[in-house]
């Protein structure tokens, strides 16, 4: 297995940032090339970074049996936005990062080849970015994902907060209803359910983002959107998520070998 911790400058952040790429043993490749590999996009939460993953799940391990490749970015605490100041994460995991990887290490996954998934923040940004390309992933998970805006009110929450929000979305005014709003892209994806990957949301009972996890999954399967939801106890901690990863990728590519 290869490990790699690369720094780059992306022209849509304009700021050197870390990518970690995980890549399986040859024995595991089969001979099968790296551009038709499965690949995993793993998504990171809001205190954190790419290297997470790597540190607190076995995804090292997970990615040797199953053959995976797996891409780790570090987005800092951008939501997966394109943030007012100029600096365009959301573009830079939609765009640049596909097309750098395409570029330096040829890995072109087709669709069926491409899994997506996320925790807390990074849970609101893989769905944020499986509902709006659909035709790019076969499987989009959520881990204790950020799927409702109500904990970005700036008349709740603390003064520090608001402001912080607010350099990343703007006018929390207008969250509601805007492209960074998870009940629009619930109903844009509604439109063509069939289009829609395999999405999979999952909580722990004990976690305080565990009400809205469960109601989104509601408000899907109510629009006519199939999703996977899965609760259990666990709290907002590498416990969970180190399971559900697993979990994860036994339903949608089955036992390990």
């Amino acid at each position: 297995m290869a490990f790699l911790h690369l720094e780059h400058t992306p022209e849509t952040t304009q700021v050197c940032q870390t990518l970690n790429l995980i890549l399986p043993d040859p024995g595991r490749m089969k001979g099968i090339p790296v551009r038709e590999r499965k690949v995993l996009y793993l998504l990171h939460g809001l205190s954190d970074n790419g290297s997470a993953w790597q540190r607190f799940t076995n995804i090292e391990t997970l990615a040797n049996d199953y053959g995976l490749v797996v891409v780790m970015p570090s987005v800092g605490r951008s939501f997966y936005t394109d943030l007012p100041n100029g600096q365009k994460y959301y573009s830079y995991i939609v765009d640049e990062l596909p097309q750098y990887l395409a570029d330096v290490f040829d890995l072109k996954p087709s669709r069926e080849n491409t899994l997506l998934a996320g925790l807390s923040m990074g849970g609101y940004g893989a769905f944020k970015v499986g509902l709006a390309y659909p035709e790019r992933f076969s499987a989009v998970a959520s881990f204790s994902g950020v799927l409702s805006l109500a904990g970005f009110n700036p008349h709740v929450v603390s003064e520090a907060r608001a402001k912080e929000f607010g350099l990343i979305f703007g006018d929390l005014d207008q969250l509601n209803g805007s492209e960074n709003d998870p009940a629009v892209w619930l109903q844009r994806a509604a439109a063509h359910p069939q289009d829609l990957p395999y999405l999979y949301v999952a909580c722990g009972r004990q976690d305080d983002l565990y009400p809205m996890s469960k109601m989104y999954a509601a408000a899907c399967q109510s629009a006519g959107i199939q999703v996977e939801y899965f609760e259990a106890d666990g709290h907002h901690d590498w416990y969970f998520w180190n399971d559900q990863i697993e979990r994860f990728l036994k339903l949608v590519l089955g036992e390990r070998p």
